[in-house]
């Protein structure tokens, strides 16, 4: 099944109103932003940190960065690290480098988002591809994937 459709599938069975955005190409979250139309702060970009041999995904708007400091904090582990694309592709089987979609909970990869994110009434992220996004209520994403909410971006 494409990722997109598994994605779809999801939050079909669930029961979740979100709407998919077809767009130009796209590689970055301020790209995103920029052809959707939405504030860069609506606009949900997935990180992926590395502690050890595990994974997670870190979830915060699209003009801000990771506070590896506040993330190691946040999540206890001090070993952890921004992960390269090339560890982690094979994660996200069938998605494009780079356009995975913040809904670790369907890769066995657990979410944790900055509360910045959590406050915005709508969300808008990659579905798999630098063409397609998806855009949501917050609410339903977080009911969906139960994500940590903690202060992640740099100061």
């Amino acid at each position: 099944m494409l990722p997109l459709n598994k994605l779809k599938e999801f939050l079909d069975s669930s029961l979740v109103a979100y709407e998919v955005l077809t767009h130009p190409v796209a590689f970055t979250a301020q790209q995103l932003a920029v052809v959707q139309h939405v504030k860069g702060k609506q606009l949900a970009k997935v990180v992926v940190a590395r502690s050890g041999s595990e994974f997670m995904m870190i979830v915060l708007p699209a003009p801000y960065h990771v506070g590896l400091q506040r993330a190691r904090a946040a999540t206890g582990r001090q070993d952890l690290e921004i992960a390269h694309e090339s560890e982690f592709a094979s994660l996200f089987a069938g998605c494009e480098q780079g356009a995975m979609p913040p809904f670790g909970n369907l890769y066995n990869v657990p979410v944790w988002v900055d509360e910045s994110l959590a406050q915005d009434e709508e969300i808008v992220f990659n579905a798999c591809t630098h063409t397609q996004a998806i855009k949501m209520k917050y609410s339903d994403f977080a009911r969906l994937v139960h994500p940590t909410v903690a202060i992640l971006r740099m100061p």
